[in-house]
């Protein structure tokens, strides 16, 4: 659950980074962009947002990563439960026999068992590292994902700067919702991901 936890943190900071992107359409009329009641942007508002709870939630790729990243964290933890139990079974049949076993095989037993101990404690150090190595890889995919699609959305209809909204987010405390983008840029990933 915290592996999780810490890539729902992860990929919800990734989502929320900023995209700039280049506008084709320089002509810049110096007047106040029109107010309207509809999510449709118009072409003369040069910076949108989209919300990244909702892109986390809807966007298919993040959801089967976020699958496939739980079904490791949770065959890892399944693996490490085993091994850790079969240690402590050993240590506990050791444990019994101690009285009985004469002291250079008592201590030549304690050797291997510190020895198992130590082993098992860097496994379990490795595979938290390959976890963590492989869900930071896989959040820079999404992330490259994301900013890839918004760079060629922005351009594409002559944004400037394409921001992350979330509810949790202090750096943006309002945000007009027609200036929302999120509908859409959810169905461009999806179909991009699809292909």
């Amino acid at each position: 659950m915290k592996t999780t936890l810490k890539l729902s943190g992860i990929a919800t900071a990734v989502a929320l980074v900023s995209v700039m992107a280049s506008c084709q359409n320089k002509d810049d009329k110096g007047t106040a962009p029109k107010k309207n009641d509809s999510t449709t942007v118009s072409n003369s508002e040069k910076i949108v947002y989209v919300n990244s709870d909702s892109l986390l939630t809807k966007y298919s790729y993040f959801k089967d990563l976020k699958v496939k990243l739980e079904a490791k964290s949770k065959t890892a933890q399944t693996d490490l439960a085993s091994k850790q139990q079969a240690f402590q079974r050993e240590v506990a049949q050791y444990q019994q026999q101690a009285n009985t076993l004469p002291a250079d095989q008592r201590a030549s037993t304690e050797e291997r068992l510190a020895r198992k101990q130590q082993e098992l404690q860097a496994y379990t150090q490795n595979a938290g590292a390959a976890i963590q190595n492989e869900q930071a890889a896989e959040n820079e995919k999404l992330y490259d994902k994301v900013a890839d699609y918004l760079k060629e959305y922005a351009k594409k209809k002559g944004y400037k700067m394409v921001l992350g909204y979330s509810k949790g987010n202090g750096t943006i405390l309002f945000a007009d919702e027609s200036l929302d983008v999120t509908s859409e840029v959810i169905v461009g990933l999806n179909e991009a991901y699809k292909k």
